[in-house]
C-alpha cells in the first residue's frame, strides 16, 4: 500500500497509538516512518495493524503489577494480560486482512437433472 496521511492516522487509531494533544509522533511507540513501513509491506490496513500489534507485543516490558502507599493500593495490568491483549488484537486484524484481502469469483454450474 502507498502510505498517506489518512492511512497513517487510521493505522494509529487501530493500534491505539493516538498522538496526545499538543504532542508529536515521538510521544507514541510508532513514528510516521514506522507506520509507513508497516503500510508499505501490508496488503491492506488490517494487515498493517496485525503487524503493528505484533510489534507492540514485543515492546512490552515487565513492570510492577501492584504497589501500595500507606493505606492506598494500586493494581496495574499484568504483563501477561498486556501480551495476551496485544496478540489477540494482532490475530483479529490478521483475520480481517485475510477476509478483506480481495474478492473471489466463483462459477457454479447447476447439476444436470434427468
Amino acid at each position: 500500500m502507498t502510505p498517506t496521511a489518512e492511512l497513517r492516522s487510521r493505522l494509529r487509531k487501530l493500534l491505539n497509538e493516538v498522538i496526545p494533544t499538543g504532542g508529536t509522533e515521538s510521544d507514541t511507540r510508532f513514528l510516521d516512518a514506522d507506520l509507513d513501513e508497516l503500510l508499505t509491506e501490508a496488503v491492506n490496513i488490517y494487515g498493517a495493524a496485525a503487524a503493528g500489534w505484533t510489534m507492540k507485543a514485543g515492546m512490552l516490558q515487565s513492570q510492577i503489577e501492584s504497589y501500595s502507599v500507606g493505606q492506598e493500593k494500586y493494581d496495574l495490568t499484568s504483563l501477561k494480560d498486556q501480551l495476551s491483549h496485544a496478540l489477540a488484537m494482532a490475530d483479529r486484524y490478521a483475520n480481517m486482512a485475510r477476509v478483506s484481502g480481495g474478492s473471489v469469483l466463483l462459477k457454479i454450474t447447476p447439476p444436470e437433472v434427468l
